[in-house]
């Protein structure tokens, strides 16, 4: 098995309901996204899948989030958690790979430099 691993970052604010009061309030991160790729099989050039694919995939995911105010975009349901974060990017991508030999393995969104949420597609 391989994994290929790519990071990137966006910011954005948001305000997160049903927590700690001071996570209610609007407020921003530096987000850090880490995105993993995995496969058996490597293809005729001894690669999974060209690093420079992954991170125009991430790129154009990345652009509609970085920015924003996430609370108005419909897809995190008001809720724009981290974990949240971590399977719109999931998602998005697994639409975007056209390679079915290969899949998303975890996505991290890291809001600080101690704290992340790492999403497992099945």
């Amino acid at each position: 098995m391989f994994e290929l691993t790519v990071k990137t970052h966006f910011a954005a604010a948001h305000q997160l309901t049903m927590v700690s009061q001071k996570c209610e309030n609007l407020h921003g991160h530096n987000w850090k996204i880490e995105v993993s790729i995995t496969g058996e099989k490597l293809d005729s050039k001894g690669i999974l899948l060209d690093f420079g694919v992954i991170k125009a995939h991430i790129k154009n995911i990345i652009k509609d989030l970085d920015h924003k105010h996430l609370n108005d975009m419909p897809c995190f349901e008001g809720n724009p958690s981290s974990e949240r974060i971590s399977v719109e990017i999931a998602n998005r991508l697994k639409e975007l790979i056209e390679d079915k030999n290969v899949r998303v393995s975890r996505v991290s969104a890291w809001e600080s430099d101690n704290a992340c949420a790492t999403y497992f597609p099945d």
